[in-house]
């Protein structure tokens, strides 16, 4: 039995029916690359030819700039199946996406050794 606004693709007792990688015809890396961190957004075109309901859903939350991490939670898939969809849509030119930009060098040892000792205090 399918939950009300779910769609064909949920059901209330087996969760998702379909696989996550028939989403990306099951392809696991996307063409162009992108980070968990990367910010994506829909440039106003539409994409030529068909595109999955995965695909629109995906370009619906891409309205504002979003990263590639909350795209995937909000889709519910995997990020390295969301990371194929949104790269068939920046193909298309229906996305684009920017790199994260670090204020600091991500691999500084002070600012790695600081993340180390917060995660220690969560522990």
């Amino acid at each position: 039995m399918t939950a009300a606004g779910d769609g064909p693709w949920l059901d209330d007792a087996a969760g998702r029916l379909v696989r996550p990688f028939t989403v990306s015809d099951g392809r696991t890396r996307p063409t162009v690359a992108l980070d968990l961190l990367s910010q994506v957004r829909a440039t106003g075109a539409t994409p030529l030819g068909y595109l999955g309901p995965e695909h629109a859903q995906a370009l619906d939350l891409c309205r504002a700039p979003v990263p590639v991490a909350e795209v995937a939670a909000h889709l519910g898939l995997p990020v390295a199946v969301t990371k194929v969809l949104l790269a068939d849509l920046v193909e298309c030119g229906a996305l684009t996406d920017k790199p994260p930009a670090f204020p600091h060098n991500p691999t500084d040892r002070a600012l790695l050794e600081a993340v180390l000792d917060g995660l220690r205090r969560q522990l």
